[in-house]
């Protein structure tokens, strides 16, 4: 029997939705190092098997162990990338550009580590000057893959990297893929392509209700199944629903175990790693089969010690919590960088940069010529508003409108602090000026009862609580992709509704603009800010395998 080197085993695994729905149902499998995976079939438990196996959601029940290099020879630079189905790159900045902001965050230095991973990635250098929205579907997957090989991972996670693309392009991604496997990368990608699942060396074919109903090569995925192709075998598949009443009708192989479904059961190993697996293992392979301990000649770890990348996590996760500070300063001057280039290349960033404090001085104008705009409450509460109303127009689309960047990102581990404060690095001084204009009408008219400055702080700190309470709001589409799409996206219209009951609530606190008031805005801002950067480190775990690589 053949043995190969586990790189990521699966044991026992089980995921649930919030709801409390079976995503994945006790899956146990592993992958060898150098092997190109692909996690298929039907249901929806492709993607949410690729985030338990990659480490960026933790297992309900059951663990997974990933070991980062085999057992001898230098340590990877980085234990694991990923890459989402959203686009992971901002479309309005060129390529090169693009590479050179995600390689000075990893902090990989040197322009030919840019080039290299354009080579790589089959990207011709005259793409490097073209905007990623300009790319066609393939080449920009293949530029998002290009990003994860800056810091050259042991293992690359993918899902959907053929979805939406014609079939030459994705052929293109898949040969890559292939490339990189026999390289030595360890590659597992999610895909409802049975085009995709044939040209890598092994399948896991899930079912409805979450069920591993086989892993192994596609070929002795046919035989298992008695069928001529992967699609024929997704055709049987495609809704059985209950596979102890269904597939001992269908499948001539489940015959032998008697009445009903009965796999072999998943049996945890016991302690230390297995440093060999056999190459049929799987829940369904024929007979049980037994996993040595260790093999001869191999070295064991230390008592207490464990390897891979369990060890290689368990490190980087201290490093993290001792230098988030060093990290988040050493991120935040390239965080800035990017986000003001984006926000000066952005037609929709530049409009709205402009529309939004013009909306609020037209408004004012409005209200001042009908009438409205009289009285001390009157003074105080427009600017207040239209204060808000800036903060969200600018805030509103920072997040929810590069979720795919900021996921790999944060998988690769950039800070929440240092990605939430350059956000407020750049709009707070576009805030200030817009503030200034809005209230260049009120002014004229004499309609500040207080004085330009009070009016014009208070103005500013509203503006600013609504900016981070639209970051709040809007990485709130950071949810799970198993919830329901209306949570995972926040519809615009509803998030102006706690807006402005947060501004009516700020409006009882200012009877006269004054100091203690304006100390009131600027800690609530301060705790929507934090507020923000707790929900991001929550949604979007930013160190692979910290939490959840774990042992029985």
């Amino acid at each position: 029997m053949e043995f190969v080197q586990g790189a990521i085993e699966a044991r026992a695994v089980g995921l649930r939705t919030r709801a409390g729905e079976v995503a994945v149902r006790d899956i146990s499998l592993t992958v060898g190092h150098g092997e190109l995976v692909a996690i298929t079939g039907t249901g929806l438990g492709k993607t949410t098997l690729l985030e338990a196996m990659s480490g960026l959601r933790p297992p309900t029940s059951g663990a997974v162990v990933r070991n980062a290099g085999p057992a001898t020879g230098p340590p990877p630079a980085r234990p694991a990338g990923y890459v989402p189905a959203d686009d992971m790159m901002h479309p309005v900045l060129p390529l090169a550009r693009a590479l050179r902001y995600a390689a000075a965050l990893r902090s990989v230095r040197g322009l030919q580590t840019v080039d290299a991973a354009l080579t790589e990635a089959r990207l011709p250098a005259s793409s490097a000057a073209v905007s990623m929205s300009a790319l066609d579907p393939g080449e920009r997957k293949r530029a998002a893959v290009a990003g994860e090989l800056l810091s050259r991972p042991a293992q690359l996670f993918l899902d959907e990297p053929t979805a939406d693309l014609d079939p030459p392009q994705a052929a293109e991604v898949l040969r890559m893929l292939r490339r990189l496997a026999d390289s030595g990368m360890t590659v597992v990608l999610s895909t409802g392509s049975p085009l995709d699942a044939a040209r890598c060396d092994k399948v896991a074919l899930l079912a409805a209700g979450g069920d591993l109903a086989f892993f192994g090569t596609p070929q002795a995925a046919c035989g298992y199944f008695g069928a001529d192709s992967l699609e024929e075998i997704y055709e049987r598949l495609a809704g059985v629903g209950d596979p102890a009443a269904a597939w001992s009708r269908r499948f001539f192989h489940f015959s032998r175990i008697g009445a009903g479904f009965a796999p072999v059961a998943a049996t945890p190993p016991g302690a230390g790693p297995a440093f060999l697996v056999p190459d049929s293992a799987g829940p369904h392979s024929a007979g049980r089969v037994t996993v040595p301990a260790e093999r001869p000649g191999a070295a064991r770890p230390a008592d207490g010690a464990t390897s891979g990348l369990t060890a290689t996590a368990s490190s980087r996760g201290e490093a993290a919590r001792s230098g988030s500070l060093i990290l988040s300063a050493r991120q935040l001057p390239v965080l800035i960088r990017r986000n003001a280039e984006i926000a000066a290349r952005s037609v929709f960033a530049r409009t709205v940069l402009v529309a939004a404090p013009a909306a609020v001085l037209l408004a004012f104008a409005v209200l001042i010529g009908a009438g409205a705009y009289n009285g001390t409450g009157a003074c105080l509460a427009w600017p207040v508003l239209g204060g808000f109303c800036i903060g969200l127009a600018y805030g509103l689309p920072q997040v929810r409108g590069e979720l795919g960047v900021l996921r790999a990102e944060r998988f690769g581990g950039l800070s929440a602090t240092a990605y939430v404060l350059a956000k407020l690095a750049v709009q707070l001084p576009v805030l200030a000026v817009a503030g200034a204009a809005a209230l260049a009408v009120p002014a004229a008219f004499g309609r500040l009862p207080h004085g330009y400055s009070p009016g014009y702080l208070t103005l500013l700190l509203s503006s600013a609580v609504a900016l981070a309470l639209a970051l709040l709001l809007s990485a709130t589409a950071l949810l799970p992709a198993t919830a329901p799409e209306a949570s995972r996206r926040v519809p615009a219209a509803g998030s102006w509704l706690p807006a402005f009951l947060l501004a009516g609530a700020v409006l009882t606190l200012l009877d006269r603009p004054g100091w203690p008031d304006w100390l009131v805005l600027a800690a609530l801002g301060l705790a929507l800010t934090t507020a923000a950067i707790v929900l991001i480190r929550r949604r979007a775990p930013a160190v692979p395998g910290d939490r959840h690589s774990a042992r029985f």
